[in-house]
């Protein structure tokens, strides 16, 4: 399905996806990204990214700085830049590709950014209570401090003035208090004590428990691998390998060449 006029698309190479890359596209799934491209101005960013990730499944969304990781994450939310031109994203068979960020937001789609966007000026609990202030609701405040006692003990200070790991655990936390279907984690483990990305770690798999569908990208690949039934490897805007955590952690050569490990 084409969003904009889809004649400036109609020249490029498309990519040249591997046998791992066909696999998951073949296959029904819960959450489906097609075909997307997206740009940033008049740079091409998201070459053709293809993957599909069912229900309850953490797909590590992995490769060097600059491969279109944390690109792909911004276009399936659909959070306007990059710009989605091209491409179909669903969500238990719900269109998101034709969707704004708020509606994406509204069908379910939880986005947790790098940079973790904690209110300045509200507290712990402000934060999480501000993203129920609208329908659909999810877990509830209570739940959410079951889950992060960190955050029930601190639930009067200032969200901004949390340790990066605690604001880790809110951001997270405020994605939760929202009804989602599928969680998009982007750099979760960044600047984190190994102690703290532990911690991190134990409680994605919990919210797996849970059923909720997880994307994460991170440059900690290991750690994510350790973390994810499976792996998608983006290089310069294009699915390079598509297959299980395993294959990757096992093939040190594809390590090697696409995530430098």
């Amino acid at each position: 399905m084409t969003l904009t006029d889809d004649s400036k698309l109609a020249n490029m190479e498309r990519p040249d996806f591997s046998r791992h890359a066909n696999q998951a596209a073949t296959a029904p799934a819960y959450f489906s990204v097609y075909d997307i491209h997206a740009y940033y101005g008049e740079s091409y960013i998201v070459q053709g990214v293809t993957f599909n990730v069912h229900e309850g499944e953490i797909l590590a969304l992995l490769g060097r700085n600059g491969a279109g990781k944390t690109s792909t994450l911004r276009a399936i939310a659909r959070v306007g830049s990059p710009m989605l031109t091209h491409g179909e994203v669903w969500l238990d068979h719900q269109p998101i590709h034709t969707m704004a960020s708020y509606d994406a937001a509204q069908a379910g789609v939880g986005l947790v950014p790098e940079d973790r966007r904690i209110i300045q000026g509200l507290t712990v609990e402000e934060n999480l209570q501000l993203a129920q202030i609208a329908p659909p609701i999810g877990w509830s405040v209570e739940r959410i401090y079951s889950l992060f006692p960190r955050l029930g003990e601190r639930r009067k200070q200032e969200g901004t003035t949390l340790s990066g790991g605690e604001q880790q655990m809110l951001a997270i936390g405020r994605a939760l208090a929202r009804d989602i279907k599928v969680l998009l984690l982007d750099e979760p483990y960044e600047g984190l004590a190994p102690v703290i990305v532990h911690e991190i770690e134990k409680t994605l798999r919990h919210i797996k428990e849970q059923g909720i569908t997880t994307v994460i990208v991170e440059q900690n690949a290991v750690a994510a691998l350790n973390l994810a039934d499976r792996a998608v490897i983006l290089d310069t805007g294009k699915v390079v390998f598509d297959g299980t955590a395993k294959e990757v952690l096992d093939n040190e050569a594809l390590r090697h060449e696409y995530l430098a490990i």
